[in-house]
């Protein structure tokens, strides 16, 4: 599942955010707090380029949420040649955002890591059609012409057997990541996330019906921390004040999307980024990212019964992993404390 990371996002970040955004360097950005000079220096490897996705991390930073706890946070850009993987083995990185197939992957090719938190719960892949002729179920795809990277047959395959369809019934056209093919009539529908290509049609005037894969068994951890091992056993009070103050800044982020999406845009001024597209992928990240009213957990937890799902649908994509990949004790200790 490597070359959907190159595929998807790749595509769609010079699609949506003008891909000559800064370098994957740590942000430094004007009128942020200083560093405190006693700080214990570490990084969080992003998993792509400066977007609002990340804006839970910047909030972070800008009320220094990291510094109140001792440590000096580099935020690391991600991008189509800045994998987050191996910064984390060799300790550039404490922690990654990743995702719960590509952890598996580097797992299963003898990587130490465990994932310590999930800020999405529900994956974010939909498939995208028109109100005209929708696509709202699984079945409805039989018949349909399906635009999406061939990279991505897995997912397609995986919703297929989890919702008992013959692909063979779908015809599958390669496109590139763009909304173009639905909106010119060449596929009547796209394999692509929530919070890009429908936010770009909406941001054309053009309305989209979505059908969250999520929403049909396709259960994936997505935009998950990974550490290593050896972090865990060592670095523990490192782990703790980072992800406390990832906490504290996705929580502040929920109270307010659009401020967060105008942090966003102001910290990082040569990334092309739009306002009002920001602004309404901030809105829809909220339903992926937190539990529903009633639920009773925090961001960045989960329940036994999602780890099952995830190594379900990790089974129908190849990758074999067991519970203990998810690794809750940081979580306890920020909550517990």
């Amino acid at each position: 599942m490597t070359s959907h990371r190159m595929t998807n996002r790749a595509i769609t970040r010079r699609a949506l955010l003008a891909a000559g955004a800064a370098g994957a360097a740590a942000a430094t950005l004007g009128g942020w707090p200083a560093r405190a000079r006693a700080a214990t220096p570490v990084a969080l490897q992003l998993s792509w380029l400066h977007s609002v996705q990340f804006a839970g991390s910047y909030i972070a930073r800008a009320r220094g949420y990291w510094s109140e706890a001792g440590l000096d946070v580099a935020l690391l850009q991600g991008g189509p040649n800045a994998p987050v993987e191996p910064p984390v083995v060799t300790g550039a990185a404490l922690v990654g955002i990743s995702a719960a197939d590509y952890t598996a992957a580097a797992v299963a090719q003898g990587a130490p890591f465990r994932i310590i938190g999930v800020a999405m719960q529900k994956n974010p892949f939909v498939i995208a059609s028109l109100p005209a002729a929708p696509v709202n179920a699984p079945a409805d795809l039989i018949g349909k012409r399906l635009g999406m990277a061939t990279a991505n047959m897995p997912v397609l395959q995986a919703l297929c057997s989890l919702n008992g369809l013959d692909i063979g019934g779908i015809e599958v056209i390669p496109t590139q990541y763009s909304a173009q093919p639905l909106l010119a009539g060449e596929v009547d529908c796209l394999l692509c996330w929530e919070t890009d290509l429908p936010v770009a049609m909406a941001m054309q005037g053009v309305e989209s019906v979505t059908m969250l894969l999520a929403d049909h068994g396709y259960a994936l951890h997505s935009q998950t921390y990974i550490a290593t091992e050896e972090s865990l056993a060592n670095r523990r009070a490192e782990l703790v004040g980072l992800m406390a103050g990832e906490l504290r800044g996705w929580e502040a982020y929920r109270q307010d999307t659009d401020a967060a999406a105008r942090l966003t845009v102001e910290a990082f001024p040569d990334a092309g980024l739009d306002l009002p597209s920001q602004e309404m992928q901030a809105a829809r990240q909220v339903p992926l990212m937190f539990p529903e009213a009633g639920e009773g957990r925090a961001f960045g937890s989960w329940t036994d019964e999602a780890v099952a799902q995830n190594i379900r649908t990790l089974a129908l994509l190849g990758r074999e992993v067991g519970p203990e990949l998810w690794d809750r004790s940081i979580l306890d200790e920020i909550h517990g404390g």
